[in-house]
């Protein structure tokens, strides 16, 4: 892939986590006007199943291929991992946990990513190589950038006389506070760790879905339906309260639309896109981002503290994702020298064996036997 097409990525990656950024910021609003978390995933993905399936019908109607069982099925686990149950689980580790310690989870999705794409051999690190090192050791500075971000706070770096209360900052839709919940770290750990193995899946299985099954607008449309079936369902077995459906306010009706739009519709689609292309590793390698933009958004919108924790994370960040990058580009490139090497071989090979060698006995006639 040549430096404009990695641009290219780059920049939908960029876009997607800024996207994921701006929802995280709106939906922590709402949160704290008693909005319920299940109502709030039913409704968006409800919409991006209906805006998606809009832009899929002008797009994909006539390239669309004939969907299969077997892609209803990869496509039901794919809502129900990456839009379902990822979601319910973070909800249960932030209850024995808290919102910066759930943070540093989710920002551990990349590295479990990436060993599952070892495991399933999706990706390949040769330690021998540079560009294996490079990705191995992209990945633990990603890591160590992650938890720097989740669980060191430090000194403030701006407005340094004005003492605030502890405001975690989330970097999934489905994180909130509660000063009055019971905190079992060790029950939380297991269920953060569960949420981010299943939230890494989904790039895995999208993966094969993108191979089977390349129109991305369809197929986020259909993983819509089916996480707003699975959210519906496991919310109306959970509080079968009617008045908690009803929305009230601009900002509520707003955040919803925007996250249903834009999150669970657009930044899916491009995170499809993504996966095919590069595959699962080079796209959650950019999950850190989302709370480097909250961050930001924090300080610029919310009026919050920068802390040191959250610049030397971030750099720490910025600098694995460059050197795992790196590693794959180089890795691409070594593989396209590779296969041109193979190829002019095979060429040589064709054109020598269709040298005839000219011989004596060729030439004259009269030593060639006939039998009859």
């Amino acid at each position: 892939m040549n430096c404009h097409g990695q641009l290219k990525l780059v920049a939908a990656m960029v876009a997607v986590n800024l996207g994921l950024a701006v929802v995280n910021v709106l939906i922590k609003q709402i949160l704290n006007r008693g909005v319920n978390h299940l109502v709030i995933i039913t409704y968006r993905q409800s919409i991006a199943a209906v805006f998606i399936s809009a832009i899929a019908f002008f797009l994909e109607r006539k390239s669309r291929p004939k969907v299969t069982f077997q892609i209803l099925c990869y496509l039901f686990c794919s809502a129900l991992l990456g839009a379902t149950i990822t979601q319910y689980f973070f909800l249960i580790g932030l209850k024995y946990t808290s919102a910066t310690f759930s943070c540093a989870f989710i920002n551990l999705v990349p590295a479990i990513t990436f060993i599952l794409s070892l495991v399933f051999r999706q990706e390949k690190a040769n330690i021998r190589s540079k560009c294996g090192r490079a990705k191995v050791l992209g990945t633990l500075i990603c890591i160590g950038g992650a938890l720097l971000l989740g669980l060191y706070r430090g000194m403030p770096l701006t407005n340094p006389s004005h003492s605030e209360p502890e405001i975690p900052r989330t970097s999934h839709p489905m994180t909130s506070i509660s000063s009055n919940r019971t905190k079992n770290w060790a029950i939380g750990s297991v269920v953060l760790t569960a949420a981010s193995l299943t939230w890494s899946s989904w790039f895995l299985i999208q993966a094969r879905i993108s191979k089977k099954y390349p129109c991305h607008y369809f197929s986020v449309a259909i993983m819509s339906f089916f996480s707003a079936i699975q959210s519906a369902t496991l919310s109306s077995i959970l509080d079968r309260d009617i008045s908690m459906w009803i929305l009230k306010g601009k900002l509520e009706i707003s955040t919803v639309l925007y996250a249903g739009m834009v999150a669970s519709g657009l930044c899916y689609v491009l995170m499809s896109w993504c996966v095919k292309q590069r595959g699962p590793v080079f796209t959650a390698a950019f999950t850190p981002f989302v709370q480097m933009f909250v961050a930001m958004f924090d300080f610029s919108v919310l009026h919050e503290q920068i802390h040191l924790g959250s610049v030397l994370g971030s750099i720490l960040v910025t600098s694995g994702l460059y050197i795992l990058l790196w590693g794959k580009s180089k890795e691409e490139k070594d593989c396209v020298i590779k296969q041109s090497q193979v190829a002019e071989q095979d060429l040589e090979c064709n054109m020598a064996s269709q040298v005839v060698p000219v011989t004596g006995d060729s030439l004259n006639p009269s030593r060639t036997r006939v039998f009859e």
